[in-house]
This record gives structure tokens, C-alpha cells and sequence, in this order.
């Protein structure tokens, strides 16, 4: 027994996995894909599980993998850079009109989010006249790398990248305004590198896949597929994932200041500053960090990173609290928590159990959309954050505690 609130799993021919799980269910194929991992012999010293831990592909969503000499594509994921961006502003509830139906128009109307045309010409997830302040965003961080990564891998440079800068998507991202425990409002929401990330992450996991199959290795999972270390493959899927992973910080910049214009266009609104914190609170990333005695490559797959005195985001779901919260730097965790409070069901699953009015109860008093597309994420289908945070309390210290009031999802 420890004194923290992990739980140590061994087993033969695998790296140790310490799970903060206390108190939170994990399903079995979870659980399943977690010892794939660990058996993986690139595992640097073991494999942390955050309590949100759930399925994905490959590995689950909600771990911590530190890796010396290879990468995994399929655990970092598609939605490169992914993460939350928080900013505080001078308002009080009181500030804050009856009704928010305005407030979450402005930002419904000011933000590109959503999908239709299946992602053609007409779909409003794109801007169609890109602002200029966007475009000199563009020109002066991510245009050359684009273009360089583009003259290699002409599938990868489609041309979209510039117009979905300070676009929502869809799915689990959102946009909120919520209150902190002094009736303070503030500002979330939660995106990453979009379409061009999507697409970087799905070719590069196909070459993995390629290699392993070339090379006759044989893996507990295909997509546990890796590249290794040394070859130029390693070398451009690395440079990918740091242009997608500054693309989603400077996406959820645009966002927020895109927010923050336009609550402050509402009519009759008060004027009110508002403070950026946590802007590049990456979830599903990785980096070159050192733990154990050793440099390695930790990918973050719905994970944050929770070093000593460092701030992140801990959303819940649509009718959940969220937590701004500082890291207390655990070496066991790699320095990391939990990126949300994590799914309990999955989304089909989620769409035969509740209903409409299950989700009208749940989102009761909050500003949001209340149809049968958003039903994949009431709240009944995520984990109970409360649980969540208990669950590693040795690795944050809750700072704020957020409750939504409005909230736009794509």
C-alpha cells in the first residue's frame, strides 16, 4: 500500500501501471487496452491512468504514456493539440441579463462552429471571409511549417488549415460562460487543431501501420502501431504534431478573443475586461519532458499536464461544474491529471438510453441547445467529476469552481 491515491497493477512481461481509480468505475476494455500498453517494450518505467480513463483506440483516452526511443500516433490521436483555454473577466452574475438567450447567440453567430454540406463549401464550421487578424496569425506562425510539411506530404496540405483557424468543430467541443465560487464569470471553451490535425493524425497512425506490417512486428493491437526514433518518419510525424499542437493554441486564442468581442456587442451589455488563463492547457499532445532518471517523449492522451504550481482546466460536462486548478507536481502521475471528467457510455449507447427530456432535466437552468443531436452529450453520459477529482486529489488543488450558465456546442 502507498500513500497516495493510486492503485499499482503488475504484470509479467509488462511495465507497472499506477491507475488513479479510486472510486471510479473502468470498464473492462479499458482495462484491456491499458496492459496492451504496458507490454509495449519502449514503455519507459509505467503507464499513468488518470480517473477519466476510458476507451479509445488504441490506447484508452485518460493515460499518461512515457516512451524512450518510439512513438505511438494512435495514442496521441487525431485531435492533435486539443484542449481548454479559460479566461476570468471583471463581471458578476448581477452584470449578467434574465435571459442569456442573446449572450449565446453573439457567440453562436461571432464563432464558426458545427458541420453541414459534410464538410463542403457551405459548411459553417469554416470562416468564409477569413479575418485579418486570423490570416496574420496564420502568415506569422504556421504558414511556413504548413507549406514545408505539405511539400513532403502533398495528401496532408488540403488548403483548409487557414479558414478553420478560430473554428469550434464538433462533438464534445463547446463554448461556456459560467460562474466561479464568488459569482464571477468567466469564459471556456474547449477545441484543438481541427480538420488539418485530424487529418495529420490519421495519415501518420497509416505509415505506423504500414512500418509494422513491412517489418513483420507483431503488436497486442494494430493500433498500438509505432515509429521509431532515428528514422525520418519519427522526424516529420514529430514535426507535424508541434505545428498542429501550436495550431490549437493559437485556435482556442482566436476563439476566446472572438468570445470576448462579441459578448461585449450585446446590447445593453456592460463593458468588462477579461484576463486569459491556462490559454495552452494542451489534453491530447505530446512532449519531450524528463522523468525516472531519463529523457522521454510523454504523450498526454486526455491528459493535462499538472507540474508544480502550474495551472490547468478540469471540464466536467454540460451540466457538471468545470475546476481551474494547479498542479501539484506528483512524479508519479508524470506530473499530470485528469483532462475532463471522461466518458461512461459511449455515444450510441448514450442515444438509446435518455431521452429529451432527460437531457432538458439535466441541463436544467443552463443557456444551451436542447435537441436530439447534442444527446451523445448530456451529462448522464460522462463520469461523475465529483468522483473524478477525489480520485486525485494528490495530484491538483482545485483553485475555481466553474458552473456553466451558457453553453454552445458544435
Amino acid at each position: 500500500m502507498n500513500d497516495t491515491n493510486y492503485t499499482l497493477i503488475t504484470a509479467t512481461g509488462a511495465k507497472p501501471i499506477k491507475a488513479w481509480t479510486r472510486g471510479v468505475a473502468v470498464e473492462a476494455e479499458a482495462e484491456r487496452q491499458l496492459h496492451n500498453v504496458a507490454r509495449m517494450p519502449f514503455i519507459h518505467h509505467h503507464v499513468a491512468v488518470m480517473p477519466d480513463v476510458h476507451f479509445g483506440i488504441g490506447a484508452t483516452v485518460g493515460s499518461v504514456i512515457p516512451t524512450v526511443g518510439a512513438i505511438i500516433p494512435a495514442a496521441v490521436g487525431v485531435d492533435i493539440g486539443c484542449g481548454m483555454c479559460a479566461a476570468r473577466t471583471s463581471l458578476l452574475a448581477k452584470d449578467l441579463p434574465e435571459s442569456l438567450k442573446a449572450v449565446r447567440s453573439a457567440i453562436e453567430n461571432a464563432v464558426p462552429h458545427g458541420r453541414t454540406d459534410n464538410g463542403g463549401a457551405n459548411d459553417r464550421g469554416a470562416w468564409h471571409d477569413v479575418p485579418v487578424r486570423v490570416q496574420n496569425l496564420w502568415k506569422e506562425h504556421l504558414a511556413e511549417g504548413y507549406a514545408r510539411i505539405g511539400a513532403k506530404y502533398p495528401r496532408l496540405e488540403r488548403g483548409n488549415g487557414l479558414n478553420h483557424l478560430g473554428s469550434l468543430g464538433t462533438g464534445n467541443h463547446f463554448i461556456e460562460v459560467c460562474l466561479d465560487e464568488e459569482q464571477r464569470v468567466w469564459f471556456l471553451l474547449h477545441s484543438g487543431s481541427r480538420g488539418v490535425g485530424n487529418r495529420f493524425g490519421q495519415f501518420f497512425i497509416e505509415l505506423a501501420k504500414q512500418d509494422m506490417r513491412k517489418h513483420r512486428v507483431n503488436l497486442p493491437d494494430e493500433d498500438l502501431a509505432y515509429l521509431a526514433e532515428g528514422t525520418e518518419k519519427f522526424d516529420d510525424y514529430v514535426e507535424a504534431v508541434e505545428w498542429a499542437q501550436t495550431y490549437a493554441r493559437l485556435n482556442r486564442q482566436v476563439m476566446m478573443e472572438t468570445v470576448v468581442a462579441a459578448v461585449a456587442a450585446v446590447p445593453g451589455f456592460p463593458r468588462f475586461a477579461a484576463s486569459v488563463e491556462a490559454v495552452n492547457c494542451h489534453h491530447n499532445y505530446v512532449a519531450r519532458e524528463h522523468h525516472f532518471g531519463k529523457d522521454c517523449l510523454v504523450t498526454r492522451k486526455g491528459a493535462v499536464r499538472a507540474g508544480l504550481g502550474e495551472l490547468g482546466i478540469i471540464p466536467g460536462s454540460m451540466g457538471a461544474r468545470s475546476f481551474i486548478v494547479r498542479g501539484k507536481g506528483n512524479p508519479e502521475s508524470f506530473s499530470s491529471c485528469s483532462h475532463g471528467a471522461g466518458r461512461s457510455m459511449s455515444r450510441t449507447k448514450a442515444k438509446k438510453l435518455f431521452t429529451l427530456a432527460d437531457h432538458a432535466k439535466a441541463t436544467e437552468g443552463v443557456e444551451c441547445r436542447k435537441d436530439s443531436d447534442v444527446i451523445d452529450e448530456t451529462p448522464m453520459a460522462y463520469k461523475d467529476i465529483d468522483a473524478v477529482m477525489a480520485a486525485q486529489s494528490d495530484l491538483v488543488e482545485v483553485v475555481h469552481t466553474l458552473k456553466q450558465v451558457v453553453c454552445v456546442k458544435g
